[in-house]
């Protein structure tokens, strides 16, 4: 499959292992839910809970073990799912950037490849996590990143 926005095919990503037998994990799922909540404790993102999990504590997945996932352990009710606010995160520093060097045209390019990817998310979210009249603006995006 073909990269967003290129015309080069891109890696295939990770997948699930074929066996989904976890006899071997020390960790039951009372105690994954914990360590979802002490990390979460220390300001961790979702996504950063379950690299630290796989890599230091030999865990697969979160899911096979406690039976949810870490955004529906830790129950969070966040203005905007992980994903859209780190490229609101992204769109707001390169517009900054654009801002102060203006004749950047790989910035301003990264900048709008970035937005239109937010307003695919938003597409995709709304209803469900963010409001159904809500639309996405830079400004917007700076007093939900702050």
């Amino acid at each position: 499959m073909a990269r967003m926005h290129s015309r080069r095919r891109g890696s295939s990503g990770s997948s699930k292992p074929v066996n989904p037998n976890t006899d071997w994990v020390i960790y039951d799922g009372d105690e994954v839910e914990d360590l979802v909540q002490q990390l979460a404790e220390k300001g961790r993102e979702p996504s950063d809970i379950g690299r630290i999990l796989r890599d230091q504590y030999g865990v697969p997945s979160v899911r096979e073990i406690a039976g949810e996932s870490v955004t529906e352990i830790l129950g969070s009710e966040e203005e905007f799912p992980e994903d859209l606010r780190n490229l609101m995160r992204k769109a707001v520093s390169l517009k900054e950037h654009t801002e102060n060097n203006e004749t950047d045209l790989s910035a301003q390019r990264q900048l709008s490849l970035t937005e239109s990817k937010i307003r695919r998310l938003v597409d995709y979210y709304r209803g469900d996590k963010i409001p159904e009249d809500w639309t996405y603006n830079i400004e917007k995006a700076r007093i939900a990143v702050e």
